[in-house]
């Protein structure tokens, strides 16, 4: 107990931003994460932590991760749990704090990990944990299961993390300068901060709210991750009275966050004062959603040092030193030797090559082209659109060979997400002896830096304009891998025709069901044939993505935006 109260100590002297996360991507082996949002959250700490931005995160510990993945001979998802030990990675935090749910009494403790820095001491992460001796049986496994149980689960995970992380930062003594939701799971941390900061009742005016709302916006920032409408929390004013009982008076949190039901997005919205996208067109989606709200556009980034390979690494330390602590180096990737940089790549695809086989039994052709396509399976996310028209994908391999590879979860509750995998698998077999493919099981940070650093080509291919930003084109380019893509998300900023990769169609709200037809007509016309034929005009084109993409989609350049237009303002 008095290691964890030291090394607590090493993090309250300091003003600091909180962030709130539901997943964070803290290791590859802690799997305290589910996919893009909590790998995001992840790159955003790290970032910090090597720019020297002062925060503190809070999530939950996650006991028993998301899950585990196997795939069955007929490519049927099977869930298992991955569960890991807090104890062998993190202290365990000396405060509990106790909240009310249905009645009952319900303690939550927590573990310490910090995310190393070379700057400071480091980033201070915050998992909370249900799992206490003293509490009800029904209670212990409440913060165990990353996204798991039913609605009445997950709003108590909810409330745990916004109200219980707030009690808990409060408890150990923390000084906060403000609080960033990242998306709205956290959103229940507003009222909790009403409540702090409620006026005495005798200096009320008759008709006057008892709460400071813009003393509680000014110390908010919400950031949005999802045009996706079903992808917003929302929950029935009945259960919500039922697990926690009347927050605030019901009149203010209706007026805060919905008549019909209490919708954790627009409680974010109505209490912080800054309000971002996740990208430039995200942004102008989330206007049209959203009307009447100033949502700003922070276009995502990822971490420089945790997404490139070994082998491109040490190129870039070689002709570009200072890179991992100023991406924005990259810029100047045209001075590195074109061999160098295609044997750096062909180390990189041998790895990935190698995974395919142990994990697969698939031998792939390091000669070959590869297209990269992993995601989170999902119907939107349209996985399955490169295999469209499988008599044009034969033609095409038969004029120039290519190989494919694929990754890719389902949520367990997700049944169209799981059907397409058991399709994807149904157009492998389909395609056996004419296109080499493979599908990875369990994809993981560390199964997707071997991908986005050994595929040839990274594909995605979204519904427009449901892809908010999308983050593993951004990560195959610190790897110089070009992307084909849809022209949404950060891509519509990222995309220079021929120069940074190419795009599948144009960016016309019509443009979606033609985009089969333009994939194939950009791969057969234009990629491979300048893979096949045209070496030094393909190491251009690698040259291009880390030049000019790596050089700005990285989390230094999001977190110095966030830190001075957020944080600061």
């Amino acid at each position: 107990m008095a290691e964890a109260a030291n090394r607590t100590e090493t993090f309250t002297h300091k003003l600091r931003v909180a962030y709130f996360s539901m997943e964070i991507a803290l290791e590859n082996d802690i799997p305290t994460y589910s996919g893009g949002l909590g790998v995001l959250a992840g790159d955003t700490l790290r970032a910090a932590a090597d720019i020297g931005v002062p925060m503190v995160a809070v999530t939950l510990v996650s006991r028993a991760g998301y899950f585990r993945q196997q795939i069955d001979p007929q490519g049927r998802q099977i869930e298992h749990p991955d569960d890991w030990d807090p104890a062998r990675y993190a202290t365990r935090l000396q405060a509990t704090v106790a909240l009310e749910l249905e009645d009952r009494q319900v303690w939550v403790g927590g573990w310490l990990y910090v995310l190393s820095s070379l700057v400071d001491s480091g980033v201070p992460v915050l998992l909370l944990d249900t799992d206490l001796p003293v509490n009800d049986p029904r209670d212990r496994d409440i913060t165990h299961h990353l996204y798991g149980g039913d609605e009445t689960c997950r709003m108590k995970q909810e409330v745990v993390l916004g109200v219980g992380g707030i009690a808990m930062l409060q408890a150990l003594g923390f000084k906060l300068m403000g609080y960033h939701m990242n998306e709205g799971h956290s959103a229940f941390l507003t009222l909790a901060l009403l409540q702090r900061y409620a006026y005495p009742s005798e200096d009320l005016r008759p008709g006057e709210s008892p709460y400071d709302l813009p003393r509680v916006r000014e110390l908010c920032t919400f950031t949005t991750h999802t045009p996706v409408e079903a992808a917003h929390d929302k929950f029935d004013y009945e259960l919500v009275r039922r697990i926690y009982g009347d927050l605030l008076d019901p009149g203010t949190v209706k007026l805060l966050a919905g008549e019909d039901k209490l919708n954790m997005t627009r409680l974010a919205l109505n209490l912080s004062e800054y309000v971002n996208g996740v990208a430039k067109r995200h942004a102008e989606v989330s206007r049209l959603m959203f009307p009447g709200y100033a949502v700003h556009a922070v276009t995502n980034g990822v971490h420089a040092a945790t997404w490139t390979s070994t082998s491109i690494a040490k190129v870039y330390d070689q002709h570009v030193p200072g890179w991992c602590h100023e991406p924005e180096l990259l810029s100047r990737a045209d001075r590195i030797p074109d061999d160098m940089l295609w044997a750096a790549h062909q180390a990189a695809k041998q790895a990935l090559v190698d995974k395919v086989r142990e994990l697969t039994g698939v031998v792939l052709n390091p000669d070959l082209p590869i297209l990269g396509l992993a995601r989170r399976m999902t119907a939107y996310k349209r996985a399955d659109l490169l295999f469209t028209d499988l008599a044009r994908l034969r033609t095409l391999a038969g004029d120039r060979p290519f190989q494919i590879v694929m990754a890719g979860k389902a949520h367990p509750k997700d049944a169209a997400g799981k059907q397409l995998i058991e399709v994807l698998h149904a157009h492998m077999r389909d395609l056996a002896g004419v296109i080499p493919m493979a599908f990875l099981p369990d994809y993981d940070m560390a199964l997707a830096l071997l991908m986005v650093s050994g595929s040839d080509v990274w594909l995605n291919t979204p519904l427009r304009p449901l892809e908010a930003s999308g983050t593993s084109g951004m990560k195959a380019a610190f790897n110089g891998v070009p992307q084909l893509s849809v022209l949404d998300g950060w891509w519509v900023e990222g995309c220079l025709e021929g120069v940074t990769g190419w795009a599948v169609g144009d960016d016309s709200p019509t443009a979606n069901g033609h985009d089969a037809v333009a994939l194939y007509d950009k791969l057969g016309q234009v990629v491979l044939p300048l893979w096949h034929d045209d070496r030094p005009g393909w190491v251009a084109v690698m040259k291009g993505a880390i030049s000019k993409n790596a050089a700005y989609f990285n989390s230094h350049r999001m977190m110095r935006r966030y830190a001075t237009e957020a944080y600061l303002r």
